[in-house]
């Protein structure tokens, strides 16, 4: 009855000191029946006059949870009251009102005065959650720590990942580091640091192992601080007791799936019991000490000094937050303790570690401002870790974004239980696969099959996720294309993948990809020098967070022939349109532009689609797709209507409605028509107004029937069709100028770039071929931004022809190089030539 009814009656009540009379009443008829049937029941006898004893001598209701008491020390188990799960908001809107001023300006000046450097000891890498310009180190070699203690920085990390380490191994780990720290500091003007072991938020991890560890090397402090809130993962420590939000409520930490952790489970919510949990007794919960939300935003951070000071030596004490404001006055407070000549070890989770150093949140990272390159290359995804949100997380990247990634399963069966042979299958079957995948432009998602193994103990289950880890490494470290970033979900998984897979020694932390979610650019000496590295907690995020962040830095895909232009406008240069014809004519064009680094587009002229048609096309869009700068691909000159709508479904970018040998009312029509159209499939749009003498593709417009654009006509003719780009004639010509050259009307030119500047036209020349530098330069300055190429670019295919080559491959092989070096040339012409 003990056993069953006792846990019983105190889970399904909010505290142990409850009314137990239900239990009590139960004692009296157990004992009662015993004493009629003359079998002793001395427990149950003893139990039931301690209550009787309790109530003669004036005890109350209040005081009956001592007949649990009985049922503990018998047992040996400590029965503890389930905390309901709150609603965050009321709980909140409860406090007191914070702290009047926010105190990081202060906490920047305190550490100017201050000469400590906070050295962070992250357990794993997302500890790096809340901070950005800071270095992480992967290795604590003297001489390295001799270097960053010279930077006189505020802080830096050390990565020991010992939380995939058994306690005795992550004790010695930290040993050797404090030990290192200690000879580095000497080494450089005595310097002086705080030891913060950044531990799981979760409360999860080696304590108290890595404190007594630190301790005994860099010698007693006066507290330990245990501060595990931190605001963007939902963790929030209130009257003591660790709360992790879910949704709308607060859930206490120990009945949260973090808890049940195989290797680092807990039972206690309330941070002085977790002490004395963890600590098996050793430190009572009665003697922690509580730094309390009153004294936060009442008191300020001279009140949290004094307290500081006031401590016994040796002593351990929580610090309970529901805010940043909260944070930064207890930080504020504990470097104004440590001026005074305080000493303390911190076991915190991130938010401590940004306002301790002073740092100001900045905005998400996106690859813009990393100026990450647009080449085509999938970005890698690795994904560790087992905690039910990480599941849900992957589930919902894959309806989100299963379009447009690959996934590869890891089998943890075979990595984890199965023989040498079958271990190494796997593995290697896994990375060849992630290598076609990245260099076809997919970002590939490996993901360890989700069916947890763990084993008979804690110690097992640690075996067991070392091995799964171990896999991970050799699968990356086998992996040869540089992906376009790496994203390692679980810290475990990241800092494995980190420092034994990609071998990083150091790292720059650059900020967060997303909230909570720390984004690094590698070392020199890593394997992908400068890559962008995002280590995504298992912990941290709602359900569309990994979604989120890959959608955010996956290849942005092809910029529209729109965007193009409007950059070149920007940068004022022009951008080759080549005509091509064939797979030669493609390779071409994406080859010089690569190696150029300049933006290009892909031409074809109605001749060549009807020789081409729909694969010619289909070619030119893979080719740009997969090209590592931006090219796109245009349907030049559609004089046919019936033609033009067929067009618009094949993939182009941009089409030209040439409407010039219609009268100016019917080019209107004509254009506006298909503008509409093309404008609802997000297509851009060229057309022609006035036209060119000359001849392209066996099409002839004589002299006679040239006309020069009219600046009045243009106005009209912008504003009545919605167009995008707009090609002039201004004496120009299609194919080969006359003996006496080009004559170009530059004035004319500058008219209408007045005009359609005004507008966000970008002006089109037709007939580049042969043009001479300075005229290109002449145009560019007056607001050619895409010229177009065709006649040179076919000589130099013709020209290839009359080679005696011995096979075919070797005549495809030397038209593809005779053009290509046409199509250089002309984008160093247009300015394009490191533009991409």
């Amino acid at each position: 009855m003990l056993e069953n009814r006792g846990p019983h009656m105190i889970e399904n009540d909010y505290t142990p000191l409850s009314a137990l009379d239900i239990f009590v009443k139960d004692l009296g008829i157990v004992s009662q029946e015993g004493s009629s049937r003359k079998v002793p029941l001395h427990v149950s006898n003893g139990a039931h006059q301690l209550f009787l004893s309790g109530s003669a001598a004036g005890w109350g209701r209040i005081d009956d949870s001592s007949v649990v008491k009985v049922y503990e020390t018998l047992t040996g188990v400590k029965v503890e009251g389930k905390h309901h799960a709150l609603s965050k908001k009321f709980v909140l809107d409860s406090l007191p009102p914070e702290w009047p001023t926010n105190p990081i300006e202060d906490i920047i000046s305190l550490n100017q005065k201050s000469s400590k450097t906070l050295v962070v000891l992250d357990d794993d890498p997302t500890g790096t959650q809340t901070v950005h310009d800071l270095d992480v180190l992967a290795e604590w070699s003297i001489e390295s720590l001799v270097e960053q203690f010279g930077k006189r920085s505020k802080c830096f990390f050390i990565l020991t990942n010992s939380r995939s380490m058994s306690p005795t191994k992550a004790s010695e780990l930290i040993k050797e580091i404090c030990s290192n720290l200690s000879a580095a500091a000497k080494t450089v003007d005595n310097a002086k640091y705080t030891v913060v072991l950044r531990g799981d938020s979760t409360l999860r991890g080696h304590f108290p192992e890595e404190a007594d560890a630190a301790v005994s090397v860099i010698g007693e402090v006066d507290a330990w601080i245990i501060c595990p809130f931190f605001l963007q993962g939902g963790r929030y420590t209130i009257m003591d007791v660790h709360y992790v939000a879910d949704g709308d409520s607060l859930i206490p930490a120990g009945e949260t799936e973090f808890a049940k952790d195989a290797s680092f489970g807990y039972r206690s919510s309330n941070l002085r019991e977790w002490v004395e949990e963890k600590t098996g007794g050793r430190i009572n919960a009665g003697s922690v000490a509580s730094i309390s939300i009153e004294l936060l935003r009442v008191g300020g951070p001279r009140a949290i000094c004094e307290h500081l000071c006031s401590l016994k030596k040796g002593s351990t004490c929580i610090v309970n937050a529901a805010s940043e404001r909260d944070m930064a006055v207890f930080a504020a407070g504990m470097i104004e303790a440590e001026i005074k000549g305080k000493s303390f070890l911190c076991r915190t989770a991130a938010s401590f570690v940004s306002t301790r150093v002073g740092i100001k949140p900045k905005a998400p990272v996106l690859p813009l401002d990393l100026m990450l390159s647009r080449e085509r290359i999938g970005g890698l995804i690795v994904v560790g870790s087992y905690v039910p949100k990480t599941t849900r997380q992957v589930e919902e990247l894959l309806v989100q974004r299963g379009h447009a990634l690959k996934m590869i399963e890891v089998l943890v069966n075979k990595v984890a239980e199965s023989s040498v042979e079958e271990r190494e299958q796997e593995i290697n079957q896994v990375a060849d696969m992630a290598n076609v995948y990245l260099k076809s432009g997919k970002d590939t998602l490996i993901l360890t099959s989700r069916q947890l193994l763990v084993g008979k103990n804690a110690s097992e289950s640690l075996v067991i996720n070392c091995k799964v880890s171990s896999a991970l490494v050799e699968i990356v470290r086998r992996i040869t294309t540089r992906p376009r970033y790496i994203l390692a979900k679980g810290g475990i998984t990241s800092s494995d993948l980190a420092t034994k897979a990609l071998e990083v020694k150091r790292a720059k932390i650059v900020g967060q990809a997303l909230a909570g979610i720390p984004l690094w650019q590698l070392g020199p000496e890593s394997k992908h020098p400068g890559i962008p590295y995002i280590v995504f907690p298992g912990n941290v995020g709602d359900n569309n967070a990994i979604a989120e962040v890959v959608k955010n830095w996956t290849h942005p895909g092809r910029l529209s022939t729109k965007e193009l232009l409007i950059n070149a406008e920007k940068g004022g240069y022009a951008i080759g349109a080549f005509n091509v014809y064939n797979l030669e004519g493609v390779m071409a064009v994406v080859a010089a532009a690569e190696e150029q680094r300049s933006p290009a587009i892909l031409q074809i002229h109605p001749s060549a689609f009807k020789q081409g048609g729909a694969p010619l096309v289909a070619s030119c869009i893979f080719a740009a797709e997969q090209a590592s700068v931006p090219i796109t691909v245009h349907f030049d000159h559609g004089n046919s209507k019936q033609e033009l709508l067929e067009i618009l479904e094949l993939g182009f970018d941009s089409i030209m409605a040439d409407g010039s040998h219609l009268s100016f009312k019917e080019n209107i029509a004509y254009t506006k028509y298909l503008a509409d159209l093309a404008h609802s499939k997000n297509l851009m749009i060229e057309a022609e107004l006035g036209r060119l003498s000359g001849t392209e593709d066996d099409l002839t417009v004589e002299d006679y029937l040239a006309r020069l654009t009219d600046v009045n006509q243009a106005n009209e003719f912008i504003d009545s069709t919605g167009i995008d780009f707009l090609a002039v004639c201004i004496g120009n010509v299609h194919g080969t100028y006359p003996a006496s050259g080009p004559n170009l009307r530059l004035d004319l030119l500058k008219d209408i770039y007045a005009l359609t500047s005004k507008r966000g036209v970008h002006l089109v020349l037709h007939g580049a071929s042969g043009l001479h530098k300075d005229i290109i330069e002449e145009c560019v300055k007056r607001g050619v931004r895409k010229f177009n190429v065709n006649t040179e670019v076919r000589k130099a295919y013709m020209g290839s022809l009359t080679k005696t080559e011995k096979d075919v491959v070797n005549v495809m092989t030397s038209a593809k190089e005779a053009m290509k070096v046409v199509v250089a040339e002309k984008m160093h012409l247009f300015g394009s030539a490191g533009k991409a």
